[in-house]
């Protein structure tokens, strides 16, 4: 059942805060679960062994280290950083939201390349800024590049993902430094996607030229940690420490802290994982691209991260249907702007993607 807010206690909300609504990404049991973008692996055996032994001494009646030092250091040495250049948080979105807490605000521009990941947008609108969405080409998906260069020249905040969710494009390297120049406040790429991509997807090699760039990783997805809630950003030690005034305190737990650890000391055993995701990947673009043979409006985009964007005809029904008829669930984008019938579909196991892909084709041939 989803949450309601009433119309007594929408009165008694800030007037900016009237049009929102509690975020809901629409879940239901199912057998095949394609819709939250997670790693449907699972965390390597070796991990959940030593978590075990390390869960055992921990003194969980002591508060965590408030600004996970452990965790932090081992990032920085993983990307040859200083621990002051990292901020561990409670998964992106707490550290996304104290990126706008801290540089956005009340009347201070923020800028989107739409579609993009919702909450980007909801943060902005709760905290009453002005937001500047820059459309991107509804048929290629790529950005309008000239014009976030021009919504940036007086912007405090921007945000851009890449791999972008839901559309899987990356930006380039030189559209973010042409952010960086002319935006004089802080530009946010958030890398959520990045370890499925090429090697020199990362805005990482900018950090050291540009004092106003934020990366934003997690552990949510390619470390299939989405339900111990880590990320990080990482930036010069001045934009650190205005995050970390304004982030809440103990807000990475213990527990998550040692898995954090122990998965940043043994990272290379996700590369399997990644790696098969990646071909998994390939595989379901090139099983859904053959869907075009029963409908001229099937249509995919290219994508680097762990999802696929697809357009098929009558895609909400086709989605109700995957979930009731094949108990598959994927993420129905039809609502958004330059998105209608579209469905975002989470690259799964090898038998995973291939049920996906026979139930497509079923009632795709069906619904043309």
């Amino acid at each position: 059942m989803a949450l309601e807010i009433s119309p007594q206690a929408r009165a008694m909300m800030p007037a900016h805060l009237h049009e929102l609504e509690p975020y809901d990404p629409k879940f239901s049991p199912c057998e095949i679960n394609l819709s939250a973008n997670e790693n449907t692996h699972g965390l390597p055996t070796e991990i959940t062994d030593e978590l075990r032994q390390r869960l055992s001494s921990l003194e969980l009646n002591r508060y965590p280290d408030p600004l996970a030092t452990q965790v932090r250091e081992r990032i920085a040495r993983l990307y040859n950083l200083t621990c002051d250049n990292v901020l561990a948080g409670n998964g992106g979105d707490e550290l996304l939201f104290d990126l706008f807490l801290a540089f956005a605000g009340a009347g201070r521009r923020v800028v989107l390349s739409t579609p993009t990941f919702s909450i980007y947008k909801m943060y902005a609108t709760m905290l009453n800024c002005e937001l500047i969405e820059v459309a991107r080409d509804p048929e290629t998906q790529k950005s309008n590049v000239a014009g976030l260069l021009e919504a940036a020249q007086e912007a405090s905040l921007v945000v851009v993902c890449s791999p972008n969710n839901p559309t899987g494009e990356l930006i380039a390297h030189e559209t973010v430094e042409e952010l960086l120049d002319v935006c004089s406040g802080i530009v946010v790429v958030d890398e959520a996607y990045v370890e499925f991509s090429h090697p020199n997807a990362s805005m990482l090699p900018l950090l050291s030229k540009h004092e106003n760039l934020v990366v934003l990783r997690t552990f949510s997805k390619a470390y299939a940690l989405a339900g111990a809630r880590c990320g990080y950003v990482l930036s010069n030690t001045g934009v650190i420490a205005a995050l970390a005034s304004v982030r809440q305190t103990y807000s990475l737990d213990s527990v998550t802290q040692a898995l954090a650890q122990l998965v940043l000391d043994r990272h290379e055993l996700f590369a399997s994982s990644i790696s098969d995701t990646v071909s998994e990947r390939e595989r379901l673009y090139e099983g859904l691209s053959k869907l075009t043979q029963y409908s001229p409006e099937v249509k995919l985009w290219p994508s680097e991260a762990n999802f696929i964007l697809v357009r098929l005809p009558q895609a909400s029904k086709i989605r109700e249907r995957l979930r009731d008829e094949w108990s598959i669930l994927v993420r129905d984008f039809s609502a958004e702007a330059g998105l209608t019938n579209c469905l975002r579909i989470t690259v799964g196991t090898h038998d995973e993607n291939s049920r996906v892909l026979e139930a497509l084709t079923s009632l795709v041939k069906e619904e043309a």
